[in-house]
């Protein structure tokens, strides 16, 4: 999100690189997630995306390079040496450095290797992080990282090194549990003599508990957001101002953030992802969005759970949507809120609705059908008028109306208030179910 405001707010581009050099975890599976989520979330990027596994060749040509300057070497330590040099290392406080940082290859045995950097022995690594300012690094404790496996294959932290040279990356974004891997990738920079780009270290979402965001949490993927009922423009709002503000606006356009948005602004601490603040962002671009894109919405999440839908269901919800919209945190809700506009006739009463059908209250439900087939206006201020106008002719409160009238309206299932539910159905409509029930009350 803070990649893609920024390129935005500085005339940038903001690109896409898959960092799949570990093959185990980077499945087809796993990098479609990716692409959805960015997707979904409206944040495609200003070209394809690359793929570090097809520039392999690039990488091994750079660490080829690293070896001829001194600046890399082979490594034959065996997995058992290797295992005891990280016990010895980490016994006496230091990084990992292997015996052969300093020795020739092992003469005539065609024995497998590694080739590792050669990192300094000492001095400093400073990244003066965009974010969290200068951050040091003392060089000693720095490991001599792998940069190609047994197999040829480059690892990440030289396969980044190259890419964001040759992609002409100036700004790196990302999540600040990789600072540690800024200073050895700082180092890498500069033994290829490539401009090093700036940094920017985001501190990670927490859960409201104040540990690291996980599935305990609720959500964790973009794609469970979306899921759960969230709208991708109150996403973008919401997710940019974890982290990072405009004074005391919470509510913002995208425009509106890209204009303010400089990643200087973004604190340090990590943020809390407060799921009552989310439904609150929410709610508001629920009732800010097109009555017929939500409709749309709420068909494809009921086609999702098989739910057998009237032929003119999005009719139906276009009309009623206005009426619930406001109440509805997330598309979830607006499912449960809107159910009553798709019941097909004749309803279904549930036993408290047949209860409230008094052969007094069936009577006068039948004189307030007359009253809505003539009325002029059918709005909900001109309905909530006439209810009230009908209930004082009768003598009586809307209490003794009021619970008939809604379960016979609404088939059981929540729906707005009276007038609403009305405005919501229609005239016909709401006249058929309100007679189909008195029929099936006699």
């Amino acid at each position: 999100m803070f990649n893609w405001l920024y390129a935005r707010h500085t005339g940038g581009r903001f690109l896409l690189r898959i960092e799949d050099t570990d093959r185990a975890r980077s499945t087809q599976a796993a990098v479609e997630v990716i692409f959805e989520g960015l997707k979904w979330l409206g944040l495609e990027p200003d070209g394809p995306p690359v793929f570090q596994t097809a520039r392999a060749e690039a990488h091994r040509a750079a660490a080829q390079a690293l070896v001829e300057k001194g600046r890399a070497y082979r490594c034959y330590m065996t997995v058992e040496e290797l295992v005891q040099e990280r016990i010895t290392a980490r016994a006496a406080g230091r990084a990992v450095r292997s015996p052969w940082r300093d020795r020739h290859a092992p003469d005539g045995a065609n024995q497998p290797f590694v080739v590792r950097f050669r990192s300094p022995a000492d001095g400093e690594t400073v990244i003066d992080d965009l974010i969290k300012g200068p951050v040091r690094f003392r060089n000693s404790e720095l490991d001599d990282l792998v940069l190609l496996r047994s197999d040829g294959a480059p690892t990440y932290n030289l396969a980044v090194v190259v890419d964001d040279h040759d992609m002409g990356i100036t700004h790196v974004i990302r999540g600040d549990d990789h600072l540690n891997n800024a200073a050895r990738q700082a180092l890498i920079y500069q033994a290829l003599d490539y401009d090093l780009p700036a940094f920017g270290h985001v501190p990670m979402i927490h859960g409201p508990d104040g540990a690291k965001l996980s599935k305990r949490h609720g959500a964790q993927a973009v794609g469970e957001f979306a899921d759960m009922g969230y709208l991708p423009e109150a996403m973008r709002n919401y997710l940019a101002h974890l982290g990072w503000g405009h004074g005391d606006d919470e509510l913002f356009s995208d425009a509106q953030a890209i204009a303010w948005f400089d990643v200087k602004d973004v604190v340090k601490a990590p943020a809390r992802l407060d799921w009552n603040k989310l439904a609150h962002v929410n709610n508001h671009y629920i009732r800010a969005a097109d009555d017929g894109r939500l409709a749309l919405s709420v068909i494809e999440r009921l086609k999702g759970a098989a739910a057998d839908l009237p032929a003119d269901a999005r009719e139906r919800l276009q009309a009623a949507i206005p009426a619930v919209k406001d109440g509805a945190k997330t598309i979830v809700d607006l499912v449960e809120l809107s159910r009553f506009a798709l019941k097909v006739r004749p309803l279904v009463l549930d036993d408290k609705t047949l209860g409230h059908l008094t052969e007094e209250t069936r009577a006068r439900l039948a004189r307030l059908v007359e009253t809505l087939r003539f009325a002029e206006t059918w709005t909900p201020v001109a309905l909530e008028a006439l209810l009230r106008q009908f209930a004082t002719a009768e003598g009586v409160g809307l209490g003794k109306i009021g619970p008939a009238l809604r379960g016979v309206l609404s088939g059981g299932s929540p729906a707005p208030d009276l007038a609403g539910t009305l405005w919501a159905l229609g005239r016909d409509e709401s006249l058929g179910r309100i007679e189909d029930a008195l029929s099936q009350a006699r």
